[in-house]
């Protein structure tokens, strides 16, 4: 009886590392992209993923001091306004829905889309946002880039091109950046992916070791 009890403690042991290791990580609010150049005008996006179990119906984002923001895409059921300083610069953007039937639900996300004008010299910006739920309880993502709750950065590097007054310029140093970036997430993502593999494999093998022992 005491052999079978470790023999079935060991397979729960194993079972809850399987679930632990197979588990993804925890999804944030995020602005993209994650570097652009100087003096453009670009195009960002925030994206909202919900991690409670009920509805998120407004977001407040804090513009960078160093950013002009210029103008934002339309969202059908929410609604966009604006918080200006004493210059009538832009400071905060809040989205918030319209109606309970636009609320983002559990298990889905929602990106919204807005067009700034960057700084004129290189910089990372910090992008300050806040989650509200629908029972009144907000998530601050305010945090640097280690801790539980991080706030976006965006790598403002120096643009090799002039940029005329429409924010258009044809330059590659933002984008090879990205395309790094995006690279060396895509290994990282592949290397768990793997390791998670290799300790199911393992797991399963304890486990008919283990199996194969009792009798």
């Amino acid at each position: 009886m005491l052999h079978n009890k470790k023999n079935i403690l060991s397979i729960l042991t194993v079972f809850f590392a399987m679930v632990f290791l197979a588990l993804p990580a925890s999804a944030h609010v995020t602005v993209k992209p994650a570097t652009s150049t100087t003096e453009a005008w670009e195009t960002y996006s925030i994206k909202i993923p919900v991690e409670k179990d009920i509805p998120t119906t407004k977001i407040v984002l804090k513009i960078p001091e160093n950013l002009e923001f210029k103008m934002y895409e339309p969202v059908e059921g929410w609604k966009t306004t604006t918080e200006k300083d004493n210059k009538d610069k832009v400071t905060t953007v809040t989205w918030e829905t319209a109606n309970d039937d636009a609320a983002i639900q559990p298990g889905q996300y929602r990106t919204f889309t807005f067009t700034a004008q960057n700084p004129s010299e290189a910089e990372k910006v910090a992008w300050d946002a806040f989650q509200y739920y629908k029972d009144g309880s907000i998530v601050e993502w305010t945090g640097d880039e280690n801790s539980e709750l991080p706030h976006s950065i965006t790598d403002i590097v120096k643009s090799e091109m002039a940029t005329d007054s429409h924010g258009h310029s044809h330059n590659t140093t933002a984008n090879n950046t990205e395309e790094k970036s995006a690279h060396d997430q895509e290994e990282g993502t592949s290397l768990s992916t793997v390791l998670s593999i290799i300790a199911i494999i393992v797991s399963i093998a304890a486990i008919i070791v283990s199996f194969v022992k009792r009798k």
